[in-house]
């Protein structure tokens, strides 16, 4: 979850949202890559959720991370919350269930995310080891129900706790109990984010079913194997989905900006109070309709706060999220910017990607989208499976970052990282399907074992 923004500038005009989406763009010699991902704690004795209070809980492990690492602690009403390197690096933050998400920095190479990673890993378990807290790799929860996990202390969080419901069967699972791995990636024009935008919608679905690894709900199969990515399905659909609008004729900066304006809102927030206008659209509040802010002017950061809590499969702000991605173990995690990489950042690989997605009907990439949480590799779209499409598209990724010749010290370029993927290609299995033979096999029908071999 993003960190809440503080620039106070009042908004007067829907051209300055434009030109905030604008403003992202970048010469293609600055494109960068920034990799977020989201872990489970959970208490190595036990294999319990973890507490935010205690000296053994999520307070705890954040003030030892910033003694580690001297980050600036981000707080709310006296609570810490999150951590942030004012030298221009990443982020630390707290999920609703106490998921602990890192943000990393805007990088040039999957080399440096894959640093980053790693440095992260070995800080994190510094601190949390000691302490008794594990970390785990997995989409979604295996063994938790909804009422043994805690609440963070997080404003925004008890105003979409109180409003998920009114909206989906799923909003509670999806704050609490799942986790992601994203990819953030840059556009140089108003074209070439539509072109990045369209690849990345239609193939979203392929990223989900090549990372599927949330099969078990509370103990047992739950008939899925990216459960995660059916949560999303029925989470709130006026914020999520497949935006198909983004196809049409006309899309640009502007038709964005249209759709969220009146996607609902969570919350306004002044200082450090979160003013709950759920439900409420972002164009009322810059018409002054809002009763409950009357006094107040929309600002740029409200844009910027309201923006990060639209949840489409790719989400565009200053850049272009890709957000269909189960978490995993940490070999995993760098295939997912490698694989977006090499199929965005090399024009021929994306020019072949768009002739591969061109003549997808919305309907066609609906029905791939729900389809695949239980289908994974064996979903179809236009008479083909999708474990051919996604064969296809590791080919492009591969020849992208071959292309791309970013060469790491022991002369290696960034396909290395790919590999995991090409690993499910090679059996043809998704990592949930490897997970549901162990559960009827060596498991003995339990999944306790994930939180041995899927932690980090």
């Amino acid at each position: 979850m993003a960190r809440d923004q503080t620039d106070t500038t009042p908004l007067t005009s829907r051209n300055e949202l434009v030109g905030w989406i604008a403003a992202g763009e970048k010469p293609k010699s600055h494109f960068r890559v920034g990799t977020e991902h989201e872990k489970t704690p959970f208490t190595l004795d036990g294999h319990n959720p973890v507490p935010y209070e205690g000296n053994r809980g999520i307070k705890a492990l954040l003030e030892g991370m910033q003694l580690l690492l001297g980050w600036e602690p981000i707080m709310e009403r006296g609570n810490i919350i999150g951590l942030h390197d004012v030298t221009g690096g990443g982020a630390i933050s707290l999920e609703p269930g106490g998921q602990f998400e890192l943000s990393g920095a805007p990088l040039d190479t999957i080399h440096q995310t894959c640093s980053e990673l790693m440095a992260h890993l070995a800080q994190v378990r510094e601190v949390a080891t000691p302490m008794g807290i594990g970390f785990l790799g997995l989409g979604m929860t295996p063994s938790w129900s909804r009422k043994q996990i805690p609440v963070m202390p997080k404003g925004r969080y008890r105003i979409m706790t109180s409003y998920m419901p009114k909206v989906g069967r799923y909003g509670l699972d999806m704050m609490y109990r799942t986790c992601t791995v994203q990819a953030n990636l840059d556009y140089s024009s108003e074209a070439d984010m539509v072109q990045k935008l369209r690849v990345s919608l239609a193939l979203q679905p392929i990223a989900t079913a090549l990372f599927a690894n949330s099969p078990f709900t509370e103990g047992r199969p739950n008939g899925f194997l990216s459960f995660r990515s059916e949560i999303w399905r029925d989470t709130d659909n006026a914020r999520a989905g497949m935006l198909p609008f983004a196809f049409e004729d006309g899309m640009g900066y502007e038709r964005y900006v249209d759709y969220a304006l009146d996607v609902p809102m969570y919350f306004v927030k002044r200082g450090d109070t979160y003013i709950d206008v759920s439900g409420m659209s972002f164009r009322s509040l810059m018409a002054g309709r809002l009763d409950n802010v009357a006094d107040e002017r929309a600002t740029m950061s409200d844009w910027a706060n309201h923006v990060s809590t639209i949840f489409p499969e790719v989400r565009l702000k200053r850049y272009l999220e890709m957000r269909g991605a189960d978490g995993g173990p940490w070999k995993r995690l760098p295939a997912l910017p490698a694989f977006w990489v090499g199929l965005l950042y090399d024009e021929a690989s994306l020019d072949a990607a768009w002739q591969t997605v061109k003549d997808w009907s919305d309907e066609e990439r609906q029905q791939l989208r729900d389809d695949v949480p239980r289908l994974g590799l064996k979903a179809t779209i236009g008479g083909r499976y999708i474990f051919e499409i996604a064969k296809d598209c590791l080919a492009l990724a591969h020849s992208g970052l071959r292309r791309r010749a970013r060469i790491d010290r022991d002369g290696r370029d960034e396909t290395r990282y790919l590999e995991p993927l090409d690993h499910i290609i090679a059996t043809g299995r998704a990592p949930a399907e490897d997970m549901l033979e162990k559960f009827d096999g060596v498991w003995n029908g339990s999944v306790e074992p994930a939180y041995e071999e899927y932690a980090f």
